[in-house]
């Protein structure tokens, strides 16, 4: 039976989702589809540039690669789904598939969390040591630190699915949300949730600001580091390139604190919809725009890339 054993009692759920069928939404899920694939695009284009150009052979296009697959493995998690559903008017997703959303998205946004955390130490040794960067920033410490990122990742989705599937479902089979996201899944338990409650507070602190204490600690050493140059050139390169890592920070941990750090009483299942698309379907397009718009080295191996393809039809 296993975490599995409300199957029988409860035949999967009914997504209410985010849109209805008027004209207005109707337009608002095809730009939902346009970001999706631009989305995908983007970050499947990011990762072969990363791969197949030397130059980019660095930790910093390393971590960017791990990024942008976590990306692409969440949105196709969410949006394929919800898209079924609108366009058949089913709505419907079984106990297993709910439970196997479930524990990808925790997964990748506790990985993708944890990334962004460590992505930052890497933007202070490459800024304030950077003659040891080669040394402390090797193969070995880079493959540690994606590795250490799916791992908690992936441990923090374990927990949530089996919690969550373990619980008794025996009244509404309604979730006033367009993917089973546990917040609004607890909501229809016939049982006390008090300690799973806590158990998913618990979880969301430690992934959300334990990766945050590090980005603020990293960045007020890059700080200080910054204005200690005496060039203004140089200091002009190390907060460019910050800024693109900056900004997708800012995009992730302000949605997810917004969704997971919020006493229960100020929920809305509406702002919750709305800031769930924020980070499941818009933050991975804007990620690799963000990197890649900003970055000479990746558009440089965009256009060498491009011109590779050209020369290929010529002959």
């Amino acid at each position: 039976m296993g975490i599995w054993q409300n199957a029988s009692s409860i035949d999967g759920f009914i997504l209410l989702g985010i849109f209805s069928q008027s004209q207005t939404d109707l337009v608002l899920f095809s730009a939902v589809m346009v970001v999706f694939t631009v989305a995908l695009c983007g970050n499947v284009l990011l990762i072969l540039l990363i791969y197949t150009d030397t130059r980019l052979h660095t930790p910093m296009y390393f971590f960017l690669s791990q990024l942008s697959l976590m990306d692409l493995m969440l949105v196709c998690n969410i949006v394929p789904k919800m898209a079924a559903n609108f366009l058949s008017g089913k709505k419907s997703i079984s106990f297993a598939g709910c439970g196997v959303q479930i524990g990808f998205f925790v997964s990748l946004v506790g990985s993708e969390g944890l990334l962004l955390g460590l992505m930052a130490y890497d933007r202070y040794v490459a800024i304030s040591h950077p003659l040891h960067y080669p040394i402390l920033m090797s193969q070995r410490v880079c493959l540690q630190i994606a590795g250490s990122s799916w791992a908690f990742g992936i441990l923090d989705g374990i927990i949530q699915m089996v919690a969550a599937m373990s619980l008794p479902y025996c009244g509404s089979r309604y979730v006033d949300h367009f993917f089973c996201e546990v917040p609004a899944l607890l909501k229809l338990a016939c049982a006390d949730t008090s300690l799973f409650d806590t158990l998913l507070f618990a979880c969301c602190v430690f992934m959300l600001l334990l990766p945050f204490s590090i980005i603020v600690a990293s960045y007020a050493r890059i700080l200080g580091a910054v204005l200690r140059m005496h060039s203004a050139q140089s200091r002009k390169k190390a907060l460019a390139t910050c800024s693109s890592h900056l900004t997708a920070v800012s995009l992730f941990y302000g949605a997810a604190m917004f969704i997971y750090l919020r006493p229960r009483r100020y929920r809305a299942p509406s702002h919750d919809k709305i800031v769930s698309i924020f980070y499941t379907v818009l933050t991975p397009m804007l990620n690799p725009l963000i990197y890649s718009l900003r970055n000479r080295e990746v558009m440089g191996a965009l256009r060498k890339g491009l011109d590779r393809c050209r020369i290929g039809s010529q002959h």
